[in-house]
This record gives C-alpha cells, sequence and structure tokens, in this order.
C-alpha cells in the first residue's frame, strides 16, 4: 500500500531488474589534426555526454576511460550490459468511480487515460492508496539489446559535442571541430553499425600520419577486436594513445636533455600540456640559438620560445636562460638532425624580430606614449584606454590613503598608475600580448623610473589566472587593486555583468583575484568603500549607466560571491558560517581578511557538543524579538519574578564586558567561548518564563532581555543564519 501511495503521489514509477551478460565498448573518433586546446575538454564531455547517455537508456556499466590524440577521441567502457535493463512504468489515472460507470463500463475518461498511455483499457489495474480507489496504467517494457541502442545513442553522442570552433566539410552538414575521416566502434568485438557525417562505423584504425607504416595491409588501416589489441596495434605504427603515457615520456626526455646540456627544465605546465595534446609519438630533441640574443630581457627569449614555437626553455643554475632549447617533435627518425636545424632557423628568426622590437621600444620613453593612449579604444562603451588609466590614477590615491601606506609606496602607486597602460602600445606588446606589464616594467626600468614604480607596472596583471601568482609588492598589490575594481565598476555601470557561464572580460576571474590580493597580500581594507570610489569614479566619467535589473548582483555582491566561493574551496568552511559573516551590514565594514577569520573562530566553535543546542535557544529568542519588532533596551531588575530572569540578566552582564573587548582586539574565540556560555541561562529562561505575559510590563522586560541577548550575539555574526538539526 505505501509503495502505492508513493507512485501515485509521482504519478509515473519506474524500476529495473537484473544485469545481462556484458562486455567492452569501444568508441573512436578519427579526425584530421584537433588543436591540443580541444583535446582535453572534448573527452571531458565525452565521458560527461556517455555516461548521461547511458544512464537514460538503462545501460549498466563498468569503468568508463577516454583518450584522445590530435587524431582521434577515444572512449573506453568496460562491463558494459548486453541488454538494456527492463522497466515498469506505472502512471496513475482518474478515480475509479471517474474511470467506469456504475455498470463497471470504461468511461470516456478510462479509454483517454489508457489511449495515452499506450495499454488497453482492459489492462487498467484498480488500485487502493490513501485518497480512494484509482485506476492505474501499467506498462511493462523489457530491455533491447546493447548493440541496438548503442547504434542509436553513438551517433548522438558523437554529434552532441561541443567545441570553440566547429566547420563543416561535406554535404551531410555536421559540425564538428575538425572533419571526420574514420569511425571505430566496437562492442563485445563486433562492429557497432551506424554513420555520422557521412562515415560508416568499422573496426579499423589508422597509425601515424607520417611515420612510414609496414606494408599495403597498415595504409588500409589497421583491424582490431577490442581496446587491448587496438592500443597495441596503435603502438606498433607509432601512436601512444594514451595522454598519460605521452606525458610521462615527455618528462623523461626532458629531464634527459636538460641534463646533457647541464641545466634545467624551466617546468611550463601550459606548455606540457600543449606538448601531450600536439603530437601522437612524442620525440624531444635539443636545439641552440645564438647566444647573443641572451642581452635580451629573459621573459622575451622565454616568451618567443613558447608562444611561436612551443619550446621549452633551458635554464643555467643561478636562474640565467641557457641559449638552447627543447623542441617536443611528433616522430622519431634515424636522423633528426634536419628537424633540429629547422626548429633553430625558425627561432633564430623570431629572435631577431624581438630584438628589434625590443630595440626600437626603448627609443620612446613610457612616459612620452601616454598621450596616445587616448587614440586607443578600451571599450566602446567605456571611451579610451588613457580614461581607464586616469581612472586608475584616482583610485591607486584612495586606495593607499585607505591603507595608510608611507609617502613613499603612495608616490610609487602614482607615479607607476600614470604609465601602467603604456606598454601597450609597444612593438614587443603587439608582438607578444603576454608580455605587458611585463614590459612596462623594464621599458620604465630604463627610463630610469624608481624600481618600486618598475615592479608595480611590471605585478599589475598579477594574478594571471585563478591560481596564479600574487603581486609581491605593496604598490603592486595596490596598482593591480585598482585596475581590476576600476573593470568591474565600469563595466557594471555599462551594464555588462556576467551570466551563467558567460562572462567574455573575465570580471569573475577580476573579483577572485581582488579577494586573493586582499586576504593572501594581507591588506586590512573596507572594500565595500573601496568598490564605492571606484564606482564614483566611473560615474564622474560621465558614462550612460544602465539600471540594473533587481536580481543582478551590484558590485560588491559580484565581488562577495568570489569571496564565498574562496572562503568554501580553499578553507573549507561551511556555507552557513559564511552567511552569518556576509549578513552582517550594521557596521559598514567589509574587511575581509576580519571576515575570514571571524568565520574560521566560528567553524571551530560549531564542532562543540553544546553549540547546536545555544542556536537552537538563541533563534528561539531572535525570532520572538524579530516577530515583535522589538528594539527597547531598558531592563528592569525589579519587574525579575524568577530567578532564571535575575541569572540570564546577571550572565548577559558578564558577557557584555567580555564579548566586545575580545572582538576589539581580534580574539575571536574568546569572544565565542563568551557567547557559549550563556547557554545554561538562556535555556533556564525558556523553562522558568512565559515570555508572552499578560502583564504588559513583565512581557515587556523579558523582551528586553531577549533584545540584549540578540544584539550581544550579532555583534558578532548574524547566527539566525547557521543552520541546526530541526531547522
Amino acid at each position: 500500500m505505501a509503495e502505492s501511495q508513493t507512485r501515485a503521489k509521482k504519478g509515473v514509477a519506474m524500476r529495473t531488474s537484473g544485469e545481462p551478460a556484458s562486455a567492452e565498448l569501444l568508441l573512436e573518433i578519427g579526425t584530421e589534426e584537433l588543436p591540443y586546446y580541444f583535446i582535453q575538454p572534448a573527452l571531458r564531455a565525452l565521458a560527461d555526454s556517455a555516461e548521461r547517455l547511458l544512464k537514460e537508456h538503462r545501460l549498466l556499466h563498468g569503468t568508463m576511460r577516454t583518450f584522445g590524440t590530435p587524431r582521434r577521441l577515444v572512449l573506453v567502457v568496460e562491463s558494459l550490459s548486453g541488454r538494456q535493463a527492463s522497466t515498469v512504468r506505472e502512471a496513475m489515472g482518474p478515480s475509479r468511480a471517474v474511470a467506469f460507470d456504475a455498470a463497471g463500463q470504461p468511461t470516456k475518461a478510462a479509454v483517454g487515460f489508457a489511449g495515452s498511455q499506450g495499454v488497453a483499457v482492459g489492462d487498467l489495474e484498480i488500485r487502493q492508496i490513501r485518497k480512494g480507489e484509482y485506476v492505474f496504467a501499467v506498462k511493462r517494457e523489457p530491455g533491447r539489446q546493447s548493440p541496438a541502442v548503442l547504434a542509436e545513442l553513438l551517433p548522438a553522442l558523437i554529434s552532441g559535442l561541443s567545441f570553440p570552433k566547429s566547420m563543416r566539410w561535406n554535404a551531410s552538414g555536421m559540425r564538428f571541430a575538425r572533419p571526420i575521416r574514420w569511425l571505430l566502434a566496437l562492442y563485445g568485438g563486433k562492429v557497432v553499425q551506424f554513420q555520422v557525417g557521412g562515415i560508416s562505423a568499422g573496426n579499423r584504425t589508422w597509425g601515424h600520419r607520417f611515420l612510414p607504416s609496414s606494408g599495403t595491409k597498415a595504409r588500409r588501416g589497421l583491424q582490431v577486436a577490442n581496446f587491448k589489441s587496438y592500443a597495441q596495434a596503435l603502438e606498433r605504427h607509432s601512436v601512444v594513445s594514451d595522454q598519460d603515457r605521452r606525458r610521462t615520456m615527455i618528462l623523461s626526455q626532458l629531464a634527459a636533455l636538460a641534463h646533457s646540456a647541464r641545466g634545467h627544465l624551466h617546468r611550463d605546465e601550459d606548455l606540457l600540456e600543449q606538448a601531450v595534446y600536439t603530437v601522437e609519438y612524442p620525440h624531444a630533441i635539443l636545439g641552440e640559438f645564438n647566444p647573443q640574443y641572451l642581452s635580451l630581457p629573459k621573459d622575451i627569449l622565454m616568451t618567443a620560445m613558447k608562444e611561436h614555437q612551443g619550446y621549452f626553455s633551458l635554464m643555467r643554475p643561478d636562474g640565467s636562460l641557457l641559449p638552447k632549447f627543447i623542441s617536443v617533435t611528433n616522430m622519431k627518425l634515424a636522423n633528426m638532425r634536419l628537424i633540429r636545424e629547422g626548429n633553430e632557423r625558425v627561432l633564430a628568426a623570431r629572435l631577431a624580430d624581438a630584438k628589434f622590437f625590443f630595440d626600437e621600444d626603448r627609443k620612446v620613453k613610457l612616459a612620452d606614449r601616454v598621450k596616445k593612449l587616448a587614440q586607443v579604444t578600451f571599450h566602446q562603451k567605456l571611451g579610451t584606454l588613457h580614461q581607464k588609466q586616469e581612472r586608475v590614477i584616482k583610485l591607486v590615491g584612495l586606495l593607499a590613503k585607505q591603507l595608510s601606506v608611507t609617502d613613499e609606496t603612495s608616490a610609487a602607486c602614482r607615479r607607476a598608475a600614470q604609465l601602467c597602460k603604456a606598454d601597450l602600445l609597444t612593438g614587443i606588446v603587439g608582438e607578444f600580448p603576454t608580455l605587458q606589464g611585463i614590459m612596462g616594467g623594464e621599458y620604465s626600468r630604463h627610463d630610469g623610473e624608481p624600481e618600486a614604480v618598475s615592479l608595480a607596472i611590471s605585478e599589475q596583471y598579477l594574478p594571471p589566472s585563478m591560481e596564479g601568482e600574487l603581486p609581491k609588492t605593496l604598490a603592486g598589490k595596490i596598482l593591480s587593486l585598482a585596475d581590476r575594481l576600476d573593470t568591474i565598476a565600469a563595466f557594471f555601470h555599462v551594464g555588462i555583468v556576467p551570466t551563467g557561464s558567460e562572462d567574455p572580460f573575465a570580471l569573475r576571474r577580476h573579483a577572485t583575484a581582488i579577494v586573493r590580493i586582499i586576504i593572501e597580500g594581507n591588506l586590512r581594507l573596507n572594500l565595500g568603500k573601496a568598490v564605492d570610489h571606484a564606482s564614483n569614479i566611473v560615474n564622474d566619467d560621465g558614462f550612460k549607466a544602465v539600471t540594473l535589473h533587481e536580481k543582478v548582483a551590484k558590485p560588491l555582491d559580484f565581488i562577495a560571491e568570489r569571496f564565498r566561493y574562496y572562503a568554501r574551496t580553499v578553507h573549507g568552511l561551511r556555507d552557513d558560517v559564511i552567511e552569518t559573516l556576509l549578513k552582517r551590514s550594521d557596521e559598514g565594514i567589509y574587511d575581509l581578511i576580519d571576515l575570514l577569520s571571524r568565520m574560521k573562530a566560528l567553524q571551530a566553535i560549531t564542532t562543540r557538543p553544546e553549540f547546536d543546542p545555544l542556536m537552537i535557544g538563541f533563534k528561539r529568542a531572535h525570532r520572538l524579538v524579530e516577530k515583535e519588532s522589538w528594539a527597547r533596551e531598558d531592563i528592569e531588575g525589579a519587574l525579575f519574578q524568577h530567578a532564571s530572569e535575575k541569572e540570564l540578566h546577571r550572565a548577559l552582564h558578564e558577557a557584555r564586558q567580555r564579548v566586545p573587548a575580545a572582538i576589539a582586539r581580534g580574539d575571536y574565540a574568546k569572544a565565542l567561548d563568551a557567547l557559549v556560555q550563556l547557554k545554561p541561562a538562556i535555556d533556564e529562561f525558556f523553562v522558568g518564563v512565559m515570555v508572552n505575559a499578560d502583564d504588559p510590563a513583565l512581557r515587556a522586560n523579558r523582551l528586553s532581555l531577549l533584545y540584549a541577548v540578540d544584539r550581544l550575539f550579532l555583534s558578532y555574526a548574524d547566527f539566525s543564519q547557521i543552520v541546526v538539526a530541526g531547522d
């Protein structure tokens, strides 16, 4: 009966039967060369989509793995059941009285319901549930064999993959990252018959595009029966399908070559990922460049090697560059001299260009480039880069004042802000955009600016990513903060805010950087005031403001959301603990370091056994005060009638001496301990007296006593946000 009632509430229910025999599924999508940065996201999407589709189609399975190279995306599913799990679908229809007349004959309602469910009227079942007798349609669906299901499922899986850019390449009109050249699909060693983009699935794969394959048979494709034979066949034909194996091979080769060059590798994870997904058979080679180029700044050389060529840099023990590089190629030949020399020639041309730009750039001082920023658009709705830089100059002054920095640091901040965007007009940054800021610091140093100014300019874009390196100097932190606060305030001002996954101007990254710089940089800053400064400066520039919908977060709320994420993921704080402090707005102070310290102290004390019972008592007091909108603080001892009232008043008086003093000196553990010690008095109070007494004077006095308790707790945090059992 209970089961029938549950089904009746849901309307439709499903149950599955046992698991049939299982076999391995192997799917390979063979393509033209994919951009390396497409592959890893595509493999994640392939696994996620496969998991979802198999579940939807009631196909049980074991371990799922994905592999990828520039020419193939591979899915392997172990122990995929040979048949769908059978189901029984049940739908509740009208009541018996509506479905059948007095003579027991089906009415139009019964006929219509049966037809909508695809069952015969005679197969309808009548069941007794809590509401009475109702008609149920029961449809038993035996599971189909997996090959038939996979023939429908796999085309949808392949077609459903999305990429940053897609293309059409034949009359089928299908869109994919690159043209699909072959499909391999085996279930239990047998081909799953289907077509995608005009390509029929088969049991053949293809080896390395360039390295010679043995015989005509290999050129026609390599026939395989399962994943084991697939991996072995590819290895024999110069393809390492497992990206983790390729990574291990590359790292081993890099280490060996670095050792032979008497240097050490500059480890770059992004460059390593690029190498892993650019080759099918990795072979690293050591090359050289003319030592004369070592006169260029190290960052220019390393960027030229990385961005244009994908080369790894080698360092001396003292941190300086060696005139050598390592390239990861896609093949191993008996004589690699021609490939090495070709790489060296290409790099020499790049370095020659870089030297030309560097020499030319230094002929013009950064300060002389500033006015030309007025000719460069920052954003069509937000004016020029010169206007942005002027706003940053004003904001760094206000932030420096807020942080009470020395006059010397304040002057460095302002001068750095005056020059910070000028390097965007240099040739070297035009050639290597990732060097913006870094080259500004380099050219500033060449122009004779103070070192503090040069360092701040070079650090203005740090951190470059969510987890990247932070500015080390105080002036660099202030400049980076000002630049990011201005960017967020400016885009919010004109109504350009992130929505869902759309964030074309990386405002979430800027907000996360603000949180990290303040907390990890130990800046005691009122963030609310800083955001107001940034917003006011943008408003003064006269750009047309767009009124945002009430549900759209304001700049401070937007940054606070990233602070929530930071507190939760980096420090492991509970969501309700985070909210208790973020709901505190009475003081008008938004000091992230202080908020985080309070949160940590609060989370630590939530583990004490008396904490949850204390919260139950506090919330009862809070709700009574809130319900009555009570805000009177006068408490008269002469009106106490019960010992619990006197005890709560005494304990409250003692806590009022301890809690504010502990908060003032930042000893949050002691402040919370004093609040926890109020628990017995609060519990006894609610046991001993009735707050809503008939006597108005008694009622008012007791409400004032609870109001005092409420205010004391709220002086630390909004404890009403804490979740306890029974809420």
